[in-house]
């Protein structure tokens, strides 16, 4: 059997990470009795341990060695460590204050700012319906700040940052396995730190909550790595437009899950917003369809 093209294998790892990322809350909701920071540090920690484990089953150990030793590789992943652990802070914060929703619009903006990321940086050309697109979705921002008397920042972070992340993940060398390694090698010394401290301040829920929590807490590992190495490798096989059109589907699957199984409410002011949104959408995946084609 002949195997699947590099664009082919890419929409499949993308496929796979934002189907999982669309349900993810649901994991959260399950840990919502432990402190965000907490819930941070275990995912950083189990998820270092997982890719360790994996890293050491395919002998490929001494690639991170490799990265560790070289400075840009190193710069890169310094900055994307960073972005990924705001990320992570604030969704979880999102799901545990009852703000998914707010969460999932953030998600909803990712592929147009992918698009005007790529345009920055990358030299990809916007079409004229991608910079509607873009319009569209800046004014549905907008109306929702306006009509919600509230600037929505947790979209705006979670937009911005994990748009700024697959930018440098992309042009980073390390693959996904190798380069997540290290972006979690880098804030396990801050994590063990954390929870060492919250230990002796008799916060830590970690072995003080039943076994049932801590497994929960330790699969925060796996559960975190696997969409990440998938998105990684769909990023660096596919154009960062294409990621973009794929991303849509996990925001999707979340604004379900907050309006029909969280019950968070949806108001006018949200209609109108992702009405914007979702136009904006519809026309980028018109433009990007047919350029596919």
């Amino acid at each position: 059997m002949n195997n699947p093209s590099p664009k082919r294998l890419g929409v499949a790892y993308g496929l796979a990470a934002y189907i999982w990322w669309g349900f993810i809350p649901l994991y959260f909701k399950a840990v919502a009795s432990v402190p965000p920071l907490e819930v941070l540090a275990h995912r950083v920690v189990w998820s270092l341990v997982f890719l360790s484990l994996i890293l050491w089953g395919r002998g490929r150990l001494k690639d991170v060695r490799t990265v560790l030793r070289d400075r840009r590789s190193m710069g890169l992943l310094t900055v994307t460590t960073v972005l990924i652990a705001v990320n992570w802070l604030v969704f979880i914060w999102s799901v545990f204050n009852h703000r998914l929703l707010e969460a999932s619009l953030g998600y909803f903006i990712n592929p147009l700012v992918n698009v005007l990321l790529g345009f920055l940086f990358l030299k990809e050309r916007l079409r004229p319906w991608q910079t509607v697109a873009v319009v569209l979705a800046g004014l549905g921002v907008i109306w929702l700040a306006v009509g919600s008397g509230t600037t929505p920042w947790i979209a705006l972070v979670l937009a911005f940052s994990f748009g700024t992340y697959g930018l440098l993940r992309k042009i980073a060398r390390p693959d996904g396995p190798v380069g997540l390694t290290v972006e979690t090698l880098i804030l396990t010394p801050v994590a063990l730190v954390w929870l060492l401290w919250s230990n002796h301040q008799g916060t830590l829920v970690f072995g003080h909550q039943g076994w049932g929590m801590s497994l929960l807490l330790m699969a925060g590992g796996p559960i975190t790595a696997l969409p990440l190495i998938w998105f990684a490798e769909g990023a660096r096989r596919l154009r960062y437009a294409t990621i973009g059109f794929l991303q849509y589907i996990a925001p999707s699957l979340q604004f379900l899950l907050a309006v029909t199984v969280f019950g968070e409410t949806f108001t006018a002011a949200h209609a109108v917003s992702f009405g914007f949104i979702w136009a904006a959408l519809l026309l980028y995946s018109i433009d990007t369809a047919r350029s596919l084609r």
